[in-house]
């Protein structure tokens, strides 16, 4: 099988855009066991930013990258790096810094119970401001807007289950199994031919994209990027477990109907099976996932562990709140 179908390429690594991403760049080019001192690493990490660093085009760049070398590895870089002591320098302030744009981003957050989860989930869901992002490309969405959706959304869902899966080893009981549940289906429950990430791929080569994984990184804006380092954060990090179980609850409660949608624009497009196929399986899987997300996974998290509720609906919010920034950044640039 190519490597392109299998999408095993490592992340390609973007220009450098300030002085932060410079100095990654720097200090991944050289020799891990070099034990001459490297670029000052410490001194250009923001301290605190708030909700502007989600902006900030050098530091979702960079941390784009440090993530990447814990991944899929990244290009020309010794993986080595990964563990190196600069790196984990890096890693905590910059994620220290991120952390705290998400939470100005998200706004405070008051805990709930395990029982009052479903009940907080709606309502957190009512009041949500989110464009009508699939509305549009159902109804109105060019070919080239579509292309342009999927260049967004390709340094997700070509490793679409693998930030969350990170929180598996950390969960325990009915929650560990009802994500393992989820991610099961997620990784095609082992046939790589309905691998969530192959049928990704297979839309993006049937709108003439390159399938091959974070080919379009270096042309993404920061509101993406934070976007999506929002979850690598998350599973960066073991105190962060439950604002992935947050995370991967808010993307199966508001799955189903915007996939519907965006097949549905597709085939007015005319496009057939290899370019839908991906979204008309979200529309049934994550219908049930959605049910398991909450019952078999959220609830019995908080059930054994009351005090992460609040981490929990962070990542809740995050997930919907950042999506919905990328959906109005889309729609600015289309002038809809």
């Amino acid at each position: 099988m190519s490597r392109s179908a299998t999408h095993s390429a490592r992340c390609p690594m973007p220009e450098p855009c300030g002085e932060l991403s410079s100095i990654v760049v720097e200090l991944l080019s050289g020799d891990p066991c070099d034990p001459t001192p490297g670029p000052p690493v410490e001194r250009v990490v923001p301290r605190s930013a708030g909700v502007d660093l989600l902006d900030d085009l050098d530091m979702q760049r960079a941390w784009f990258v440090l993530a990447e070398l814990d991944g899929h590895g990244v290009c020309g870089v010794d993986d080595r790096w990964n563990e190196h002591p600069a790196v984990a320098t890096l890693r905590r302030s910059m994620g220290d810094a991120l952390a705290e744009a998400i939470r100005d981003r998200v706004g405070p957050v008051a805990g709930c119970s395990a029982a009052g989860l479903p009940d907080r989930v709606r309502a957190e869901l009512d009041s949500l401001d989110a464009p009508s992002l699939a509305g549009h490309l159902a109804v109105d969405g060019t070919v080239e807007q579509y292309r342009d959706f999927l260049r967004h959304r390709s340094i997700y869902h070509l490793r679409e289950a693998d930030p969350h899966t990170t929180a598996i080893p950390r969960l325990t009981g009915r929650a560990k199994a009802g994500l393992v549940e989820i991610q099961s289906d997620e990784y095609g429950a082992g046939r790589v031919e309905r691998m969530h990430s192959t049928l990704f791929a297979g839309t993006l080569r049937a709108l003439g994209l390159s399938a091959e994984y974070a080919a379009y990184a270096a042309d993404l804006p920061a509101v993406t990027l934070a976007w999506s380092n929002a979850l690598t954060l998350f599973a960066s990090r073991r105190q962060w477990r439950a604002a992935v179980v947050g995370h991967l609850l808010a993307l199966e409660c508001t799955s189903s109907i915007p996939n519907k949608k965006y097949s549905q624009g597709l085939s007015r497009l005319g496009y057939g099976d290899g370019a839908t196929r991906f979204f008309d399986e979200h529309v049934e899987a994550d219908a049930v996932h959605e049910q398991i997300a909450m019952h078999d996974m959220a609830v019995p998290l908080l059930v054994e562990e009351p005090d992460l509720s609040v981490d929990l609906l962070i990542g809740f919010r995050a997930a919907l709140m950042l999506d919905a920034d990328v959906g109005r950044h889309l729609l600015r640039s289309w002038a809809v």
